[in-house]
C-alpha cells in the first residue's frame, strides 16, 4: 500500500463524503417525490371569527379544535395553525384559524362530519366564527 500525504487523504476523504451525501440526499428526494402507499383525504377548513381581534374567541375556538382532534376516531393526523407573517399577493392572510385533517379515506372524512364530537363542536363553538371555507381534496 502507498503512503499518502495528508492533503491527498483528506482529499480523498472529502470526495468520498460528498458522493455519499448526493446519495443519500438524491435517496431522500425520491422517498419524498414518491406518493403515499395508501391514498389520504385533506380536509382543510378555514375560520373568520366574528369579532377577529378577540383573543377569548380564539382561544375558545383553538380548544375546541383541541378537543375535537382527541375525541374524532377517524381524523389520522391534525394540525391548527393561524396566518403566517409570509406576504406576498397570493397568499390569503385574512383567516383567523386554519384546521387541517388527514384521514386514511373519504369514507372516514364521512363519519367524521356526523361523529357527535364534530357536531358538538359546531353547537359549542360556531358562535365565534361568521364565515367557514373549506377545501376538501383527494390524492391522484
Amino acid at each position: 500500500m502507498s503512503k499518502q500525504t495528508r492533503r491527498a487523504f483528506l482529499s480523498a476523504a472529502g470526495k468520498t463524503a460528498a458522493v455519499a451525501g448526493v446519495a443519500t440526499l438524491t435517496g431522500s428526494a425520491a422517498a419524498m417525490a414518491t406518493p403515499p402507499a395508501e391514498k389520504v383525504f385533506v380536509h382543510h377548513v378555514y375560520f373568520w371569527l366574528n369579532n377577529p381581534e378577540s383573543q377569548e374567541d380564539k382561544a375558545k375556538l383553538i380548544a375546541g379544535l383541541q378537543k375535537l382532534a382527541k375525541s374524532a376516531k377517524t381524523i389520522k393526523q391534525h394540525h391548527i395553525g393561524t396566518p403566517s407573517t409570509t406576504n406576498r399577493d397570493v397568499i390569503e392572510r385574512s383567516y383567523q384559524v386554519s384546521w387541517l385533517l388527514f384521514f386514511k379515506n373519504k369514507a372516514d372524512q364521512d363519519i367524521y362530519q356526523t361523529d357527535p364530537a364534530h357536531l358538538k363542536f359546531i353547537e359549542e363553538c360556531s358562535s365565534v366564527w361568521k364565515k367557514v371555507i373549506v377545501y376538501d381534496s383527494e390524492d391522484i
